[in-house]
């Protein structure tokens, strides 16, 4: 830093004083060339993973902010979380937390883990249609398209407070079990 404080100084793309660098040059520069200048993201509290590692800097740190960009997916895919609908998130009420479904290898092709009732429940097999009757809204559900009235009347003899309706079934039965 004795000798190239001003380069430090004067650099622009990016700011290295507006950006908050540290003044260890050989964090980023080498003795060898000092550009390209080489930056680690996995010493930083954000390494990058999957497609993160190909993207171009200046794509996240607009502005040469390099100091206060979130590190939470929904922080910077906030967007793409609202503008989805194929199942439409928003109204289906699903997570903010991304990585519930989504890789940082690839956004699409995510999957969801069912873990508070099982997928394979009955003949659902996974699909989401089966019990989410609304594309638009997956908390509207039907327990009932399978589970004949009858079967369940003669199931449920004797329990009190028994309304056969699938958010009674839903309330008495969380975990798709008995």
């Amino acid at each position: 830093m004795n000798c190239h404080l001003k380069d430090f100084q004067g650099t622009t793309n990016p700011s290295h004083v507006a950006s908050g660098f540290p003044q260890q040059c050989d964090v980023c520069h080498s003795t060898a060339a000092w550009i390209p200048a080489a930056f680690n993201h996995n010493n930083t509290s954000f390494p990058l993973t999957g497609a993160h590692t190909k993207v171009a800097c200046a794509n996240c740190h607009v502005n040469n902010n390099y100091t206060s960009l979130p590190t939470d997916c929904y922080g910077c895919h906030r967007i793409d979380y609202q503008g989805t609908t194929n199942p439409n998130h928003v109204s289906a009420g699903f997570p903010t937390s991304c990585a519930t479904c989504h890789t940082t290898a690839t956004w699409l092709n995510a999957v969801f883990n069912h873990t508070y009732f099982p997928v394979n429940h009955g003949g659902a097999n996974g699909v989401c249609a089966t019990c989410h009757t609304n594309p638009n809204d997956y908390s509207v559900f039907q327990c009932t398209n399978c589970h004949a009235k009858a079967n369940t009347d003669n199931n449920h003899r004797g329990v009190g407070g028994y309304v056969y309706n699938s958010v009674n079934c839903y309330n008495c039965h969380r975990n798709g079990r008995n």
